[in-house]
């Protein structure tokens, strides 16, 4: 059985349909269309009534959401919209803010994240023992060493290796290898599948290793049902032998779940080799099938104690909605003396929920580019930023710290294309160097600080990975492959161009205009 094929008209007419009625849009539209009429008929028979009572409830609002515990530049794009338009605003607020759909979920994830706490570390005391290690080597290192374990529950490994890949189609090749000494189980969730020939070869070992007895599960994002596949995916594979599910099925309107993206990247082969970064399955993250020039991207595969984590990660979404699933847990989980590698350094596999109010995925950019002492450089597809990030980037360059982002010089999404450039002039007059990959689109997410720590991963610097997507990671410690993540980075340096000022004051019109408007709602986006 080969991977579905629709036409890329079809594609784009189901992804544009999908997109308006199950987005923000839709409801945006039907709710200004009937404050519209609300204000037609409003003015008409009570009018003066009408503006004191939408001025008395915008102050209220204003007031409430001022002293709620969220983001400074979240309340300041709430407050806009309630201020401009309140019949709007707050029904709009109170939808998004009670998440609707989201409570059953957020007890199962929570479920799930309680009854596998006790399986991450593998040996208490020696984690507590490596963070004293690297309290006397790297003290900027322990204290996040620190913060991932004792709060977000993800602990260091030392005995585990890191191998970088600095385009897709060496982490595709690496990956087939793996999946074919698969003897045991395969796990796999992927925000994008989308049929084409990087799945059809996997598709292909699958199929073979499931009727060899190897358990196979596939777990992919509902968005993926806007165009790439059929609604009933899923079950073209649970009828090949493929356990598979679908995260979240977007519905239209039930509820604000469809923000709540599952946006990791991990492939588990036998509890001893893991995968994760920005490679998404479909044939633009290999170059094989052209969309915006070159696409840049980046993964890891880890090999040795630090897979326990990710097996976990992947274990605690599937068994979000399975019944009596704390039963499971050892089988996938090798014996330390199975997988123990004899590899310097340290590694944290780390994921971010957006169920809690922890954003473990910014707290740990923030900490690199905080406690950054020569250099910190970053490779990032959007550049999306909260004043919080903003402020941490401009004072490490005026601090004389070397910052570096590499961002797409083709977009695969203009209005994130303009969202950038808007923080392009304050950037560079602080002494951060921004450059654009010209070659064509950069989607790696990558963090190199002083050659000492880094982190490869999916965690865009935009608010829909920081705040909005279920994400992860690895936080890669004095570990080899930071000399190959440098050796990339300088390699995708000499392909990029340096953005001036003379650049930023040349922009062309529509793009400062939208980029500017945008960012008001930026949150929201």
């Amino acid at each position: 059985m080969s991977a579905p094929v629709i036409t890329d008209n079809k594609k784009k007419i189901k992804r544009g349909f999908f997109a308006v009625v199950t987005g923000r849009t839709f409801l945006i539209v039907l709710l200004l269309l009937i404050q519209l009429g609300l204000l037609v008929w409003g003015f008409e028979r009570l009018g003066e009534y009408i503006h004191l009572g939408s001025a008395f409830a915008s102050a209220l609002m204003l007031i409430y959401i001022m002293n709620t515990d969220s983001d400074p530049t979240v309340k300041l794009t709430w407050s806009f919209i309630i201020a401009l338009v309140p019949v709007l605003g707050i029904p709009l607020y109170f939808y998004i803010k009670l998440d609707l759909g989201h409570r059953a979920v957020q007890k199962a994830i929570s479920r799930q994240i309680r009854e596998t706490a006790a399986y991450f570390p593998l040996h208490p005391e020696e984690d507590r023992d490596v963070t004293k290690k690297l309290r006397a080597t790297l003290p900027e290192a322990a204290s996040i060493s620190h913060y991932l374990t004792s709060t977000a529950g993800f602990p260091p490994y030392e005995r585990s290796e890191v191998t970088y890949f600095p385009v897709g189609e060496r982490k595709f090749e690496a990956m087939l290898r793996d999946l074919e000494s698969a003897e045991s189980f395969i796990f796999m969730e992927y925000f994008i599948l989308s049929p084409g020939r990087m799945w059809d070869a996997i598709l292909d070992i699958l199929k073979r290793k499931v009727q060899a007895g190897v358990e196979v599960r596939f777990m992919y994002d509902g968005t993926c049902a806007f165009g790439d596949l059929p609604y009933s995916y899923p079950k073209e594979l649970e009828a090949l032998g493929i356990r598979c599910k679908m995260f979240a099925p977007v519905r239209p309107l039930v509820s604000t779940h469809y923000n709540n993206r599952d946006h990791r990247k991990i492939l588990v082969v036998d509890g001893k080799v893991a995968y994760t970064g920005g490679v998404n399955i479909g044939d633009e993250y290999i170059n094989e099938k052209p969309r915006f020039g070159h696409w840049k991207d980046t993964a890891i595969r880890v090999r040795g104690e630090a897979v326990r984590s990710f097996t976990l990660m992947f274990l605690q979404m599937w068994n979000a909605n399975e019944r009596a699933a704390g039963c499971c847990y050892d089988r996938y989980l090798p014996a330390p003396e199975d997988i123990a590698l004899d590899a310097p350094g340290a590694v944290i596999p780390y994921g971010d929920s957006p169920m809690d109010r922890e954003r473990v995925g910014e707290t740990v950019y923030l900490h690199l580019i905080n406690t950054a002492r020569d250099y910190v450089w970053i490779m990032t597809p959007y550049l999306i930023l909260d004043g919080e990030t903003v402020s941490a980037l401009t004072i490490a360059a005026k601090r004389g710290v070397d910052v570096r982002l590499i961002l797409p010089h083709i977009p695969d999404k203009k209005y994130a294309f303009w969202l950038a450039k808007s923080h392009y002039r304050e950037l560079v007059n602080a002494g951060v160097k921004l450059y654009e990959y010209t070659p064509g689109f950069v989607h790696a997410k990558v963090f190199l600080v002083d050659g000492r720590m880094g982190t490869v991963g999916t965690v865009n610097l935009d608010y829909r990975s920081l705040y909005h997507h279920f994400e992860c990671g690895a936080l890669l410690i004095d570990t080899p492959c930071l000399a190959d993540i440098r050796a990339d980075f300088e390699d995708t340096l000499e392909k990029s161009h340096r953005v001036t000022r003379e650049d930023i004051d040349h922009e062309k019109f529509h793009v400062k205009f939208f980029g500017g408007l945008l960012k008001i709602v930026a949150p929201l986006m």
